[in-house]
């Protein structure tokens, strides 16, 4: 096995360990919201719960992504997102540069 093979599969495993507790962290988040004692009429509740719901697809993405070899490389750029772009929101599509021309 070579090197660069062994270093693809460690970062696969790092991106997947990141994106599990990501997941993880926000399927509490939306139980917490879901368990409020609010109301479905709170508006500020409800956006709370669309944007969990987003992030958890963009979560599950972002594994079909490892899972075809895509991941880390920005959709709009083709270039690589930064590693640690990658740590902080193991789940992102873009690298900043792109991200910013997309906001």
């Amino acid at each position: 096995m070579s090197l660069d093979v062994t270093r693809a599969e460690t970062h696969a495993h790092e991106a997947r360990r990141r994106l599990e507790h990501a997941r993880t962290s926000r399927l509490a988040q939306l139980r917490a919201l879901d368990e409020s004692e609010r109301g479905p009429e709170d508006h500020l509740l409800s956006a709370q719960r669309t944007a969990m719901r987003r992030v958890l697809a963009e979560i599950e993405e972002a594994f079909t992504r490892i899972d075809d070899g895509t991941y880390g490389v920005c959709v709009s750029c083709a270039k690589p997102v930064p590693a640690e772009r990658l740590e902080i929101l193991p789940y992102t599509r873009h690298c900043v540069a792109c991200r910013r021309r997309t906001a």
